[in-house]
């Protein structure tokens, strides 16, 4: 009798630290493991000062206040970031350790699977989910907009 096969997970979303972290949320069989994993991340989130909290970069959508900031030097993005919620501080940590020090359009380029290949779509209840998916999308809005703003500048010399 043949052994069965064990699902291959996609592994290249378009970032080496996300890739190492969506491996090692994949490892995880126990939900526990993997919230604990989110409160360890949560504790290397790059903060924000409390007087960069501008309703600018607040995410929407999210029912904790979340807060991301990206800041382009010498054409990469740098990310900082604030919740007030301890498991959506740790997802907030995620993006920003996979996302940080990436091109704009390298950011843009992040294959959005690699959500429920974390597993954590299992472990979450919707609304965060939700929550993690809009920090993604923030994100990925200010790196098109840094891209937008990289035109501007080209099309004005």
């Amino acid at each position: 009798m043949a052994e069965k096969a064990e699902p291959q997970i996609k592994l290249n979303f378009g970032s080496d630290e996300l890739n190492k972290i969506v491996s090692k949320l994949n490892k995880c069989s126990e939900p526990r493991k993997r919230y604990e994993y989110l409160l360890f991340l949560a504790k290397k989130l790059p903060l924000l000062t409390n007087d960069s909290l501008d309703n600018a970069i607040k995410v929407k959508g999210c029912i904790s206040s979340v807060y991301v900031l990206g800041e382009l030097k010498e054409g990469r993005i740098f990310w900082k970031g604030f919740s007030d919620a301890l498991i959506t501080k740790g997802m907030l940590a995620l993006l920003i350790i996979g996302l940080d020090n990436l091109t704009p359009s390298e950011i843009l380029a992040i294959d959005p699977s690699f959500i429920p290949a974390t597993g954590l779509n299992n472990s979450l209840t919707p609304s965060r989910v939700n929550g993690f998916m809009n920090i993604f999308l923030n994100m990925k809005a200010q790196a098109n907009s840094f891209i937008y703003q990289e035109s501007c500048l080209f099309y004005l010399l």
